[in-house]
């Protein structure tokens, strides 16, 4: 049996931090062999005068997270999977590494609420980041939020454990570090109350945004995957596809800004230069603009309030040369439709929305439905969520399972 985890964590957080203790800074990467965790530690490789990695976690990536181990030398590394956690502790002893191998979700908790750490990276994908990502807000940490899924299933919850226990919130996807940017200090005092009249949230538009409505049944997953701008994962990769990764991040925002949807618009933007926008009272329209590439905002992020290199180029804005904007087709991105209704529904709607979509990506990435089926799986499951607020996680999590399971089945239905 596995000894307590605190037990394991307790000795070395209570260990005095030599010197440069005012600018070192301690993180954990929650997610460290994803796209955000791999760009993260290529930004931490480039400052490691101000950062050590207390803690590296992942699913089942053992080998990618033994090469990031030799790499980054963290205290403690975990993994989700028991077995991949064996192998990880192998390969590692076969080489005398002093990293630690801990397993499930709660070292996962353990790790981003650890005394020691400053910075918790949260990027682990979907609902299964929420728990560690919570943790970490309730230890008052400064977050770095890229699981937009915590949001999106417990955003009260959330929102009220940020007030609560001072951590600092700052979001790391592109958009939402954008209207960050583009935000004055005090706009958590009301967005009426500073001047803004909208937010303007920025979207490629994807693989498919020219493509021939009949064409989309016959989308393999290979294609949903093969994003214009952006490399990312595969189950991000096809929610950009679909457009519901943006419907989340209409979701993601209306939270972190304390706003509404019918204050965000979402905006077609195809080369993904113009990263977001807050329009104000006076006319004045902010943008943040850059190359896509994701070290830009999780720069911002890790060093702010100050700023730091990121290994991103400078952008050519003469070779740039045209930015294109345009509205959403609804009628193509189907899921983006039902997001906004889940948004506007509220209560256990979006817990439902963001579930049922897990599901039926996976299952669209095993060939089980076809790609416009995403949206018919999802909007099943949501006709039968409840329109109360979770007052606990145990609530989210029971709507997030009942939302799964009236997913599997309308998949069923449909194969």
């Amino acid at each position: 049996m596995q000894e307590p985890i605190q037990e394991h964590i307790q000795e070395p957080i209570q260990e005095p931090i030599q010197e440069p203790i005012q600018e070192l800074q301690w993180i954990t990467v929650l997610g460290a062999t994803g796209s955000i965790g791999v760009n993260t530690l290529d930004v931490i490789s480039r400052h490691r005068d101000c950062y050590r990695v207390f803690a590296l976690t992942a699913n089942t990536q053992f080998d990618k997270l033994f090469e990031q181990c030799c790499e980054y030398q963290p205290v403690y590394a975990v993994m989700s999977d028991e077995s991949a956690a064996d192998k990880l502790r192998q390969r590692l002893a076969e080489i005398n590494h002093t990293t630690q191998v801990l397993t499930g979700e709660r070292a996962q908790c353990d790790v981003a609420e650890a005394d020691r750490v400053d910075v918790v990276m949260a990027a682990i994908v979907g609902a299964a980041g929420l728990e560690a990502t919570l943790a970490a807000v309730r230890a008052g940490k400064k977050v770095l939020l890229a699981n937009k899924e915590s949001l999106v299933m417990a955003g009260q919850l959330f929102m009220d454990a940020v007030t609560e226990h001072g951590a600092v919130l700052l979001p790391i996807d592109s958009e939402h570090n954008a209207i960050y940017q583009c935000m004055p200090g005090d706009y958590r005092s009301g967005l009426s109350q500073v001047g803004v009249r909208r937010i303007l949230l920025t979207a490629s538009g994807g693989p498919f945004r020219e493509a021939a409505l009949s064409e989309l049944a016959a989308v393999t997953p290979d294609q949903a995957c093969a994003h214009p701008n952006w490399r990312m994962g595969k189950k991000i990769s096809v929610d950009s596809a679909t457009m519901m990764n943006k419907g989340l991040e209409l979701i993601e925002a209306c939270w972190l800004f304390d706003t509404t949807p019918d204050h965000v618009d979402i905006v077609i933007h195809p080369q993904s230069v113009v990263h977001s926008m807050v329009e104000y009272i006076d006319g004045s329209v902010l943008a943040q603009m850059g190359n896509p590439d994701m070290r830009t905002p999780i720069a911002h992020a890790l060093a702010w309030p100050d700023r730091i290199q990121s290994g991103v180029s400078s952008l050519d804005i003469i070779a740039t040369a045209r930015l294109d904007f345009e509205a959403p087709d609804y009628e193509r991105f189907p899921c983006l439709s039902l997001a906004v209704q889940a948004a506007r529904q509220g209560g256990m709607a979006m817990v439902s929305l963001n579930a049922a979509n897990e599901v039926a990506v996976a299952a669209f990435l095993e060939e089980a439905i076809r790609f416009n089926q995403i949206a018919q799986v999802v909007e099943v499951a949501l006709e039968q969520a409840e329109n109360n607020e979770p007052r606990d996680i145990d609530e989210v999590k029971r709507a997030d399972f009942e939302a799964r399971q009236r997913a599997l089945i309308a998949i069923s239905r449909l194969t």
